[in-house]
């Protein structure tokens, strides 16, 4: 059953040091209800210290996490779904077992507790291993049981570390599915991954992270358009030169006809293309925006 109560996850100017290293600065950004909000930046960039200051494992120096416009309690805390990059599983206990006293933790009764293991399992395709040991599984198994536990008290936010890492393509699908009905239900989803393709897919914003600040912060498609598009152009007759003059047109490329253009975000490329057309015949005219690994290293270099 859809909650009534999902709310806005908010993270506000979150400064964290550890001795002389600043592993947080002034780190803020917002998750919104049904929102999939993508985490990015290299290892040591702060993601993993800011996801354990919103679930209270660490402690910020300064600023603050809240959710539906209220500082995060340790209460509150009980409603969060967390999936850590360290898998935080009891190799020799039962699958089963495991998940129904995790749920228990958060406060489902045993019975409830037992109704969503097997729900979550069920789902997650790992049901015939509910009495098997955890060490006992694949390591793509085992990720699915981290993530069950992860779902199994039936959350108001999800905040998962680096949940597609070790997985195969099955099991992606699996686990993009459910991010993707979580959102539909309403709760705000917040995962890191190094995979830029499946964050590229599954995401409605990103959040570029790099030395503990968010560098970039936008919808996918909103960030490719910041960076310089680049434009393909086939004209076979053109002569060498022909885009030089155009404004806001870098050259990158020229051969028999074929063109490889940089554009300006201010440069137009129905001009480029009139351009072209001047010469005589266009046989192909493509424009393509950096992918979010493009951008993704622009930003962190920056």
């Amino acid at each position: 059953m859809p909650h009534t109560h999902y709310a806005r996850l908010e993270i506000d100017s979150l400064t964290k040091q550890f001795g002389q290293t600043v592993a947080l600065k002034d780190m803020s950004f917002s998750v919104d209800p049904g929102e999939l909000f993508g985490f990015v930046g290299s290892n040591g960039a702060g993601k993993t210290t800011t996801m354990r200051i919103a679930l209270g494992v660490l402690a910020a120096d300064a600023g603050t996490v809240s959710f539906a416009g209220r500082p995060v309690t340790r209460d509150m805390r009980r409603r969060i779904g967390y999936m850590p990059e360290e898998r935080g599983l009891y190799p020799k206990m039962k699958v089963g077992k495991q998940l129904a006293y995790l749920a228990q933790l958060h406060g489902l009764s045993a019975p409830e507790a037992d109704r969503a293991v097997m729900r979550w399992t069920t789902r997650l395709g790992i049901d015939e291993h509910l009495r098997k040991n955890v060490s006992a599984l694949s390591l793509g198994n085992q990720q699915r049981v981290q993530l069950a536990a992860a779902l199994v008290h039936d959350p108001d936010v999800l905040i998962l570390d680096e949940p597609f890492s070790g997985l195969d393509p099955v099991a992606v699908d699996v686990m993009s599915g459910v991010l993707r009905e979580k959102c539909l239900e309403g709760v705000p989803v917040i995962f890191s991954s190094h995979q830029l393709e499946l964050v590229d897919a599954l995401c409605d914003r990103v959040g570029i992270v790099a030395h503990g600040t968010m560098r970039a912060l936008d919808s996918v498609d909103n960030l490719r358009s910041r960076g310089p598009a680049r434009l393909e152009v086939h004209a076979p007759n053109a002569p060498p030169g022909w885009a030089d003059a155009i404004p806001g047109v870098t050259v990158l490329d020229a051969d028999n006809g074929r063109s490889i253009l940089q554009l300006s975000p201010a440069a137009d490329d129905q001009t480029v293309l009139a351009a072209a057309l001047r010469t005589g015949p266009v046989h192909e005219f493509a424009l393509h925006r950096p992918s979010l690994t493009q951008l993704f290293r622009e930003v962190v270099s920056a």
